[in-house]
């Protein structure tokens, strides 16, 4: 796979797809320190190597995380999803932290739902009028 600017090439295709992913701690617990987030992005950008991705921004605070991720076509964000939150939560409560083990019980870091959004290139509005406008053979 070779990237070029922006755009991505596979073996069969050309692509530039951006997902915001965020995901919250178990019960919204404030558990997350800077040394924490610092840990969780190295861990994020491993797995994002291993699917192929790339992590592109990352952030957080106390009970939350954001991630920014370029992925190629052949994986479903679901499996990327679920790959981010068990192993980082696997490798992060390995690391006992006082802050996590104090406010979360079991091996739960993460709630188990998550937000994810398409984002990048041009607005809806603008490739839905560029479509309407394509000479359609009578």
């Amino acid at each position: 796979m070779q990237v070029n600017n922006d755009v991505r090439t596979g073996r069969h295709c050309i692509f530039n797809l951006h997902v915001h992913l965020v995901f919250v701690t178990k019960y919204r617990r404030d558990v997350f320190s800077g040394r924490v987030l610092i840990d969780l992005e190295e861990i994020f950008k491993n797995v994002c190597l291993d699917f192929e991705a790339e992590l592109v921004e990352f952030n957080g605070e106390h009970d939350h995380i954001h991630l920014l991720v370029n992925y190629p076509p052949k994986i479903a964000i679901s499996n990327l999803v679920n790959s981010l939150k068990g192993v980082s939560s696997r490798l992060i409560r390995k690391k006992n932290y006082p802050e996590i083990k104090n406010k979360l019980w079991g091996n739960m870091l993460w709630s188990p739902s998550y937000f994810a959004g398409s984002c990048g290139g041009a607005a809806l509005s603008i490739i839905k009028q560029y479509i309407e406008q394509q000479q359609r053979p009578h």
